[in-house]
């Protein structure tokens, strides 16, 4: 039972940073040049979704180690 916690928690992570990658790829590109350098970037609100992706991965992952 327990790998497949932790297939689930590595597959949640890999997904969640992956999502990540595009979305601030794409808010880079949507954004003008006063913005690009900006820590604002990773404070949008697209970004949440992806943040609770990759927490419960790590919930995920530690309840995993800890069976």
């Amino acid at each position: 039972m327990e790998w497949i916690l932790g297939f689930s928690a590595i597959i949640l992570l890999i997904v969640g940073l992956v999502g990540q990658a595009f979305e601030l790829r794409k808010i880079r590109i949507d954004s003008t040049q006063d913005q690009l350098g900006s820590a604002n970037i990773f404070l949008n609100k697209k970004n949440f979704k992806w943040y609770a992706i990759i927490i419960v991965g790590v919930i995920i992952w530690y309840i995993a180690e800890r069976m």
